[in-house]
């Protein structure tokens, strides 16, 4: 790729640098201190939390805000407060180990994820001084709960419609609060909620309101298919007057911190996500070894192998993506000035750089989670539709992580529309690359495949470029009406988060196996995965192309096809290697990685 893509420190640069100038994150770095939190949150959610699970899921609200007192005193509130509001200010990939041990009660985890993320971090990015003063300390240690209120009855993820309306009294004291929010997770428990609404009917606006403010009342906690220990409720404004230092930033800056909040809340999402996809493997494995049928256990039948195996290849594939997102945020944020008055503000703001990584986050290790516990319940047989197995409960609550924090529909379109916003104003130079796609086919020199992992690297090199083919000719079609093409930008946006996971996957398996604790089945891992890919990518492609040329495919174009597909292709036998990787887990008796 054009050695000028290095100097762009942005998302979606992974099109254009070469894998093999690529160097990720992955939780190989961890620090001995990571390493300590993850431990000690595991040992917390065991003994604190999986031992009332039964209680928890009766909706039992006193427990639960003992419960995060009891992790406000371990620190695990306050791990993005900052240390003069009472908080431990650590690093994101702290906030993200943090989010992937709480697995054991996604209701409890929901209710944390809430109080740490999208509910405090308006308040900690964009607040005052006196704002923090005031709240910060408190909900540090849990004594105060918070949450969000973004979602109305009739806006969703188009949020900048909101109706509910903020009217500045005449003696400018006190903005004046109308509408209703709902589907606001701790809103039966919360006593300090960051709400949004239009001020003069279009200025998109953020508050502070605290429980007991007059004209402000909660609605009652809906019945839900999963997720039930934790609170959802309706919030109520009539007339509700907010005093106006409550004010959260400026008046029109409510779309820089909702969406710049949500877009940590997407990778905390998929931290979560990916531990209870280690949680399903672990109980599955350990079932599947334990269980009998026609005369043996079910982990020596081959569809049980399959499933074990595609299992844990999503997993690792999740785990390699999620954490080089968050080494790309950490990065970003570590060039921050945090001697700046403004240190917290540019914090938040630094994150929109990478929307398209975190909604590949959230879209991925949703979508993974949900495979995973469909199938460790397939395994369960019929004991996995029973209660009193894990698998159910799990099953059901996993069921919202493609819906909250922005549907994963609205995340394919906000990572092909970011793309495209990248590509239409040159802050990524897309016109450079796709200009040398030409010059790419008529190379026919290929890697070296005597290194490790390089058929696969070269097959995501070339994937890459098609994928920035079709992706020009899409933009040549429709311009900026390709926003509306909804059925293309979505494959547009599979494609673009295949290429970035395989990179990842295949990265992190390298970085394994340079390491003085090699495990080979993380090749085996990265050359499923990327085998899988180019024909996923492929048959998107060829979808794409009949509808983008209304199926009179030039000749030319036909034969660029072709010669990609040539570039591609793998010749890894998948079914052997998925053996190879289930057996590996069953070995252990356990996720392995």
């Amino acid at each position: 790729m054009s050695k000028e893509s290095k100097q762009f420190k942005t998302g979606g640069q992974f099109l254009l640098d070469s894998i093999l100038d690529t160097e990720i994150f992955s939780r190989e770095d961890f620090s001995v201190d990571h390493h300590d939190i993850y431990n000690m949150v595991m040992d917390f959610d065991r003994e604190k939390i999986l031992s009332k699970k039964d209680e928890i899921e009766k909706h039992d609200p006193e427990l639960c805000k003992s419960l995060l007192k009891e992790a406000g005193e371990l620190g695990l509130l306050g791990i993005d407060i900052p240390e003069k509001f009472g908080g431990t200010d650590l690093d994101k990939i702290t906030t993200a180990i943090t989010a992937e041990a709480l697995v054991c009660n996604p209701s409890f985890a929901v209710a944390w994820g809430v109080q740490t993320g999208i509910g405090a971090l308006p308040l900690i990015w964009f607040g005052t001084d006196e704002q923090k003063e005031k709240f910060l300390p408190k909900l540090a240690t849990g004594e105060m709960i918070c949450a969000y209120g973004l979602t109305e009855p009739s806006s969703g993820s188009d949020a900048m419609e909101a109706k509910t309306t903020a009217t500045l009294s005449d003696d400018k004291k006190h903005y004046i609060l109308n509408g209703e929010k709902v589907f606001i997770t701790n809103g039966g428990w919360a006593e300090l909620f960051t709400v949004f609404a239009q001020v003069d009917g279009n200025k998109f606006s953020a508050f502070l309101i605290e429980k007991g403010t007059e004209g402000f009342t909660v609605g009652p906690e809906e019945k839900k298919l999963g997720m039930k220990g934790s609170s959802t409720t309706s919030l109520i404004f009539q007339n509700a007057k907010v005093p106006a230092e409550n004010l959260l930033y400026e008046v029109g800056k409510g779309s820089t911190i909702a969406f710049n909040c949500l877009n940590i809340g997407r990778f905390k999402l998929g931290c979560s996500c990916l531990g209870g996809s280690k949680l399903a493997i672990n109980a599955a494995a350990n079932y599947a070894q334990e269980r009998k049928a026609f005369g043996t256990t079910i982990s020596k039948l081959d569809a049980i192998i399959k499933k074990i195996g595609e299992m844990t290849i999503r997993t690792f594939a999740t785990d390699s993506m999620i954490y080089r997102t968050i080494g790309l945020l950490q990065n970003e944020i570590d060039l921050l000035d945090n001697k700046d008055s403004k240190y917290y503000i540019h914090m938040g703001e630094a994150m929109e750089k990478f929307a398209i990584e975190t909604s590949m986050v959230k879209v991925f290790a949703s979508e993974t989670s949900q495979y995973v516990l469909n199938e460790a319940l397939q395994i369960y047989g019929g004991y996995g539709f029973l209660e009193d197995y894990p698998i159910a409960s799990g099953y059901r609550d996993d069921r919202i992580n493609q819906i909250w924090e922005g549907t994963n529909e609205i995340n394919r379109q906000i990572i092909a529309g970011f793309t495209m916003k990248k590509a239409l104003t040159e802050e990524l130079p897309f016109h450079n690359a796709i200009a040398n796609i030409e010059e790419y086919l008529s190379n026919n020199e290929q890697m070296s495949s005597d290194e490790i992992l390089m058929n696969e690297s070269q097959s995501v090199e070339a994937s890459k470029r098609l994928a920035l083919l079709i992706f020009n000719e899409a933009l040549c079609k429709y311009g900026q009406d390709l926003r509306h093409e909804q059925q293309i930008t979505e494959m547009l946006s599979d494609t673009f988060t295949d290429i970035f996971t395989a990179e990842s996957t295949i990265l992190r398996a390298k970085k394994i196996m340079e390491s003085d604790s090699p495990e080979s089945t993380v090749v085996d891992i990265a050359k499923a995965y990327t085998t899988e890919m180019e024909k996923r990518i492929m048959a998107n492609v060829r979808t794409m192309t009949m509808a983008i040329f209304d199926e009179k495919i030039p000749k030319g174009f036909e034969e660029k096809l072709s010669n990609f597909e040539n570039r591609m292709r793998l010749n890894n036998n998948v079914i052997g290697l998925k053996r190879k990787i289930a057996q590996y887990v069953f070995d252990q008796n356990k996720y392995p990685y």
